[in-house]
C-alpha cells in the first residue's frame, strides 16, 4: 500500500491539473509515480522541467532509458525498473541493451560508458576517480558526462520519490537483482 497516494480527479491540486492532461497526452496514461507528485505541482513540475530539457540534449532517447535502468537497478527501485523496461523498447532499445544496462555494462562502447557512468555516479555518490572520468569523457565527450550527470539526478529524483512514497508500480513488473558493486 502507498504510503502517498496518488491523486485522484476529486482531489487534485488545480495547478497540477493541466500538467497530468500533458502527461496523459504524451502517455496515454497518467503514471502512479506523476499522480503522487500532483499533490506537489511544484515537484511534478520539476521532473517535467528537468526531463523536458534534458529531452534536447545529446543523449538520444535510448541512451536516457540506459541511464534510468541503471540508476534504477542500483537504486533497487522497482517501479523505475518496470517502467523503463517499458519505455526503453519504446526508444528502440533491445533486449540485450536492457539486460546490460541493469549490470552497468552496455553492448555497445557508448552504452558501455553511459551504463558504467551512471552505476558509477549513483554508487560512488558521484565522487568518480580521475580515471573513470577520463573513460567516461572519452567516450561521450563533456556534454555526454554532464548530460548523464543530469539525467541521473533526475532518475535519483524518481527512485527516491518511489521508495519513500511506496508508490504501487503500475507497470509489467520485472525483478530486481541483487543489489550491485562496481566492476573492476
Amino acid at each position: 500500500m502507498p504510503r502517498i497516494s496518488p491523486v485522484t480527479p476529486d482531489n487534485t491540486p488545480a495547478a497540477s491539473a493541466p500538467l497530468l492532461a500533458a502527461v496523459k497526452a504524451k502517455l496515454g496514461v497518467v503514471p502512479g509515480m506523476m499522480a503522487t507528485w500532483a499533490h506537489a505541482p511544484a515537484a511534478l513540475k520539476a521532473y517535467l522541467a528537468m526531463a523536458e530539457a534534458l529531452g534536447s540534449g545529446t543523449l538520444s532517447a535510448g541512451e536516457r532509458e540506459l541511464v534510468a535502468l541503471a540508476a534504477a537497478e542500483a537504486n533497487q527501485c522497482e517501479y523505475c525498473l518496470a517502467a523503463h523496461h517499458v519505455l526503453g523498447k519504446g526508444a528502440g532499445l533491445s533486449d540485450a541493451s536492457v539486460a546490460a544496462a541493469r549490470e552497468g555494462r552496455g553492448t555497445t562502447p557508448r552504452e558501455q560508458a553511459i551504463a558504467m557512468l551512471t552505476r558509477q555516479i549513483v554508487l560512488q555518490r558521484g565522487l568518480v576517480s580521475d580515471a573513470e572520468f577520463a573513460a567516461a569523457r572519452s567516450a561521450l565527450g563533456e556534454a555526454g558526462v554532464l548530460e548523464v550527470i543530469g539525467a541521473v539526478a533526475l532518475n535519483l529524483y524518481t527512485n527516491y520519490t518511489n521508495h519513500i512514497a511506496q508508490t504501487e508500480v503500475d507497470f509489467p513488473r520485472v525483478a530486481l537483482r541483487e543489489p550491485l558493486k562496481l566492476a573492476a
